[in-house]
């Protein structure tokens, strides 16, 4: 099995510095397999403009990709967050990710529903992801109810982080409201004036760890990232008087250092929060209403009219908002969708597959006659 002694004999890895970066025994797996001959392993700190940007931890450098990584699906694309093979400047192949976050991509939205029919992944290779949002005009349940829900879809952790604290006399019970829809996930209140909410989140950055922010634009997510290092690392917007809100100041996304010993990828704001993949994602945001579905009298209750409905109860006796409900109905109807389309997608591939097996033995026929 590869191991980190075999791969530093190699001259093209120094395991301390990769590990600062993010490299752990699950990539290390992933070597065994692949011809890393004549190359070195970095890791894609940021894209601009069709140029990647890599570190091994000693030194960064600009990179293209390969010709033939030009014509790979979207989802095989290199992109921020992953690791990389190299020879010379060149992106020879994209080590295989621990996991992936994506959305649909904006202005790509079905006309029937909210989903995208094309994917723009975000970022690869995460340990928690920072849903930030400002407790200005930015705030709002129901939008965060879909980025938990984006976020869960992929299998990893969220941490709502709500900046901003400061333009409240009693900011908790915004912290309140979020735990009320978060179920098991931190809520953290931060403040750019005192540092609050600095400690608490400092605990996910630690050695190796790699944390991705997502938010709207003029969340405060450049503001987050400068308090957490300790100096003004991004640029940031002063909140416009017209409408309550910081202005949009991240243009790409980049992976950033922290001297906490882990890595922050600050993230453009996002406008739109279409679905790309459907996952776990509506079990975990809304386990309050999976719960009560287990008291329906029905096991497929669509919790619409159907009599004994626990849910709809819950609804008339005020224990469970209407508004959550039909968020619940919204998100679900999205998650049908795709899973309809994509099981219609692979029946097609499968009926083209057995159209080309039907033509060739019809081919053979014809040769024996």
């Amino acid at each position: 099995m590869t191991n980190h002694i075999e791969l530093q004999s190699k001259k093209f890895f120094d395991p301390t510095r990769l590990g600062e970066l993010g490299w752990n025994t699950y990539f290390d797996l992933q070597l065994a397999d692949i011809d890393v001959a004549n190359s070195h392993i970095a890791r894609i700190i940021s894209i601009q403009r069709g140029q990647f940007l890599v570190t091994d931890g000693h030194n960064e450098q600009l990179c293209s990709a390969a010709g033939r990584l030009l014509h790979t699906k979207d989802r095989d694309y290199p992109i921020t967050g992953d690791w990389v093979l190299i020879e010379g400047t060149i992106i020879t192949g994209v080590i295989p990710r621990k996991n992936i976050l994506s959305r649909g991509e904006a202005g790509s939205r079905s006309n029937r529903t909210r989903t995208a029919k094309r994917e723009q992944p975000i970022a690869a290779n995460l340990d928690t992801v920072f849903i930030v949002c400002g407790l200005d005009r930015d705030f709002n349940i129901r939008r965060l109810e879909r980025y938990l829900t984006l976020v869960h879809n992929y299998g990893l952790p969220p941490v709502v982080v709500l900046t901003k604290a400061d333009l409240h006399e009693n900011p908790e019970s915004f912290q309140q409201d979020v735990e009320s829809i978060a179920f098991g996930v931190s809520v953290v209140l931060t403040s750019m004036e005192d540092g609050r909410g600095k400690a608490e989140l400092e605990s996910y950055l630690e050695y190796g760890q790699t944390v991705a922010m997502i938010g709207s634009s003029g969340a405060g997510k450049s503001t987050l990232a400068n308090m957490l290092h300790g100096s003004d690392i991004q640029a940031t917007g002063a909140v416009s008087d017209s409408v309550g809100k910081g202005r949009h100041t991240t243009t790409v996304r980049e992976i950033i250092r922290m001297p906490q010993g882990g890595l922050l990828m600050d993230n453009p704001g996002i406008r739109e929060i279409a679905f790309h993949e459907e996952g776990s994602g509506i079990e975990n945001t809304f386990a309050d209403i999976e719960e009560l579905a287990t008291m329906c009298r029905f096991a497929n209750c669509s919790h619409q009219q159907e009599p004994d409905c626990a849910v709809l109860h819950a609804v008339k006796t005020s224990k469970l908002p209407h508004e959550r409900l039909a968020s619940f109905r919204k998100m679900q109807s999205e998650m049908d969708y795709l899973s309809t389309r994509r099981t219609k997608s692979a029946d097609r591939v499968e009926k083209e597959r057995w159209r080309g097996v039907s033509q060739r033995i019809k081919n053979m026929k014809k040769g024996k006659n």
